[in-house]
């Protein structure tokens, strides 16, 4: 048997784990759940996941793992080769921050169920929803932007030479950051990390558009 990813292609946490498994070097069985459709809410799929999310990772033992970065850190654990993490306590803790800026401070307030909220109870519509993910993207990239650019410890990707677990977090927030359009002007450091992320296939291979059900 193999690991069971079941993930849908436009999701940023999908993404970011995609990204952490091909650095990892772990095969997985890619398994599409159908946001937009409702396929999370099915009850074959809450029986795997009753929170109702994606992604999951089906271990071989049958173990459902959920939230990414939970995922992430039972990578470094239960596979310690190619770690997301660094070794040095302080440096682990710089890259957890940058990451969870990311995962813990834009996806939330920005992910499909929040965007179908407003729409359907305050009628935000395409521009209200683009608006939105702008305002929020912004409050956090411009600070992030100024704890990579301020930094020694920055290289070619978020914390020196080897891409990790705030680097997966990155990537996967800049397919969404192209599709409602944020201006990505004033964050050159960000745009030149997620440059390099792109020539990677560990990063690539994970790109939405290159998932089997990409639409």
């Amino acid at each position: 048997m193999t690991l069971k990813l079941h993930n849908y292609f436009r999701s940023s946490t999908s993404t970011r784990l995609r990204a952490a498994l091909n650095l990892k070097g772990l095969a997985y069985e890619y398994l599409g759940v159908h946001l937009p459709k409702g396929a999370h809410r099915d009850p074959d799929y809450t029986e795997i996941n009753p929170q109702g999310l994606v992604p999951a990772l089906e271990l071989e033992d049958g173990t459902v793992l959920t939230q990414s970065l939970a995922i992430m850190e039972w990578l470094d654990e239960a596979h310690p080769a190619r770690p997301l993490l660094p070794a040095e306590p302080k440096a682990r803790a710089r890259v957890r921050a940058l990451g969870q800026m990311i995962a813990l401070e834009i996806h939330p307030i920005n992910n499909l169920r929040v965007l179908t909220y407003i729409d359907a109870t305050f009628g935000a519509g395409d521009s209200g929803k683009r608006a939105w993910v702008n305002h929020w993207v912004h409050t956090t990239f411009a600070p992030l932007e100024q704890m990579l650019a301020g930094s020694d410890q920055t290289g070619t990707y978020c914390h020196g030479e080897t891409p990790g677990y705030a680097d997966c977090c990155l990537y996967a927030q800049m397919w969404n950051n192209a599709r409602f359009e944020v201006d990505m002007s004033p964050y050159p450091v960000i745009r030149r990390i997620h440059a390099a992320l792109d020539e990677l296939p560990a990063f690539a291979d994970a790109a939405p558009g290159r998932q089997p059900d990409a639409l």
